[in-house]
C-alpha cells in the first residue's frame, strides 16, 4: 500500500506512453530474419502463426488479417449481411464495430450495456430484436467477457449469427469457454496497444469448416491460391479470381512479432494481474473512482484498467481530470466516447442524449490508465500518486 507521507516524483521528467508495446530481442531477430529471407509478404510465418494461434484458442480454424477491423468485416460478409439487415451491438465500443456494420450497408442497432460490466445487457439486446435482426456482435469490453450463456440462448431462440468483438479479449474465458471457441466467428485485434501486437493485425477465428475456406481466399482479392504459394519451389501454377475479394492479409514481418509475442501471452498476462491488483489495492478507499468489478466464473484478459470518475461530486469533466494527468507525464485513454453520440451516427438515426443511459454514464466518466508489461513498479508509483493528487484537487 502506498502511505500519503511517501514521496514520489510529482512530475515525471518522461512521458509514461499509455499502452506502449514491450518487444524484445527474440521478436526483432526474428524480424531481421524474415527481411534476410526475401519473403516478407503473406508466407510461411503468417502461416505458423495461424496454427499457433489456432491451438491457443481451440477453434478448428484461425485467419490471420491486416486488422480486427478486417475480421468484423469478412464475419459479416459470411454471415451474408446485406442491406436491409439489422446487427445488434453495444455504444460502448469503439468505431470500428459499427462502421462495419455500415460499410457491409446494413444497420447497427444498439443495445445498451449493464451498468456494472460495462458489457452489453442480454435483456436489452432482447428488447431490440425484430425480423430484420441478423446477427449479434457483442464487445468484450477491456478484455471482460460478456455473458455467453445467455447470449447462446438468445442466438439460439432467434436463429442468429454470433460475431464476437474480442479485440481486447485474447486471454478471456466464460464458465470455462475460451472465447474465439464460442460463437459463429470471432475477431481479434493485434494493434500496437493489444495483449499481443504485430503493430497492426488481426485474426479470425471459426469452427466453420465452410467459412474457414472462403476466408482464405475473401481475404486475398478472392483468389484460389496465395502469392506465397504461386511462388514456391514446389511448381508453377495459375490462379483464378472465384469472386472479388479484399485485400485484408497479414504479412510474415507482422507475424514475425505475433510468433513470439504469443509465447509470452500467459507471463505478459500474469504481469497485468499483478498491476492490476496492486491498482485495486491502492484506490480502493477513494470515493471519488469506481473501479472494475470482479466477477467469478472468468478470467478477465486485463487489457485495460478502466477507472469511472464520479464527476458529480468533483469540481471537472473527466476530460479536464484526464488534461491534469497529461500535463504530468501520464498517458492515459479514454474506452470510449459512445458511439450513438458521434456525429454520423447521431446525424444519421437521431440519437439523441438519454438513449443508451448506462453508456452514457460510462462515456462521460471513463478514462484508462497504464497496464502493458512495460510498466515497471517506479511508474506505477507515479500513475498512482498523480491519480491520488488530481483527485484531491478536484474534490468538492
Amino acid at each position: 500500500m502506498i502511505k500519503e507521507k511517501e514521496i514520489y516524483r510529482q512530475t515525471r521528467n518522461d512521458f509514461l506512453v499509455y499502452g506502449k508495446p514491450k518487444i524484445e530481442q527474440d521478436e526483432i531477430d526474428e524480424v531481421v530474419s524474415t527481411l534476410k529471407s526475401g519473403w516478407i509478404g503473406l508466407g510461411p510465418k503468417t502461416h505458423q502463426f495461424e496454427k499457433e494461434f489456432q491451438k491457443y484458442i481451440g477453434a478448428k480454424h484461425a485467419k490471420a488479417l491486416s486488422s480486427c477491423t478486417a475480421g468484423l468485416h469478412l464475419s459479416l460478409v459470411l454471415a451474408d449481411i446485406h442491406p436491409g439487415d439489422e446487427v445488434i451491438t453495444t455504444p460502448m465500443t469503439f468505431a470500428a464495430t459499427a462502421n462495419v456494420i455500415e460499410n457491409q450497408g446494413a444497420t447497427p442497432i444498439f443495445a445498451d450495456i449493464d451498468i456494472d460490466s460495462w458489457n452489453i445487457d442480454p435483456n436489452e439486446i432482447k428488447k431490440r430484436i425484430t425480423n430484420k435482426t441478423k446477427a449479434l456482435l457483442p464487445v468484450h469490453y477491456a478484455g471482460r467477457p460478456c455473458k455467453m450463456d445467455e447470449l447462446l440462448e438468445i442466438k439460439s431462440k432467434y436463429d442468429l449469427y454470433l460475431i464476437e468483438d474480442a479485440a481486447h479479449a485474447i486471454e478471456a474465458k466464460f464458465k470455462g469457454m475460451k472465447i474465439g471457441n464460442v460463437g459463429d466467428i470471432t475477431a481479434f485485434s493485434f494493434y500496437v496497444t493489444k495483449n499481443i501486437n504485430t503493430i497492426e493485425g488481426g485474426m479470425v477465428t471459426t469452427n466453420n469448416d465452410s467459412w474457414a475456406e472462403k476466408l482464405e481466399f475473401l481475404s486475398y482479392h478472392g483468389m484460389t491460391k496465395d502469392a506465397w504459394k504461386r511462388y514456391t519451389s514446389k511448381g508453377f501454377y495459375n490462379w483464378e479470381t472465384l469472386t472479388p475479394g479484399f485485400k485484408y492479409n497479414m504479412t510474415d514481418i507482422q507475424a514475425s512479432l505475433g510468433i513470439h509475442q504469443l509465447k509470452k501471452i500467459n507471463k505478459n498476462h500474469d504481469y497485468r494481474e499483478k498491476l492490476w491488483k496492486s491498482y485495486n489495492e491502492e484506490f480502493e478507499n477513494e470515493i471519488l473512482l469506481i473501479k472494475p468489478i470482479e466477477e467469478k466464473g472468468i478470467i478477465h484478459a486485463r487489457h485495460l484498467y478502466t477507472l469511472l470518475l464520479k464527476i458529480e461530486n468533483m469540481n471537472c469533466t473527466r476530460n479536464e481530470f484526464c488534461a491534469a494527468l497529461q500535463s504530468e507525464n501520464i498517458g492515459i485513454g479514454v474506452h470510449y466516447i459512445a458511439l450513438h453520440l458521434h456525429k454520423y451516427y447521431r446525424e444519421k438515426y437521431g440519437f439523441k442524449k438519454g438513449m443508451y443511459p448506462n453508456s452514457e454514464y460510462v462515456s462521460d466518466r471513463t478514462f484508462s490508465i497504464p497496464l502493458s508489461p512495460n510498466v515497471t513498479e517506479e511508474d506505477q508509483k507515479d500513475v498512482i500518486s498523480t491519480i491520488k493528487k488530481a483527485l484531491r484537487k478536484y474534490k468538492k
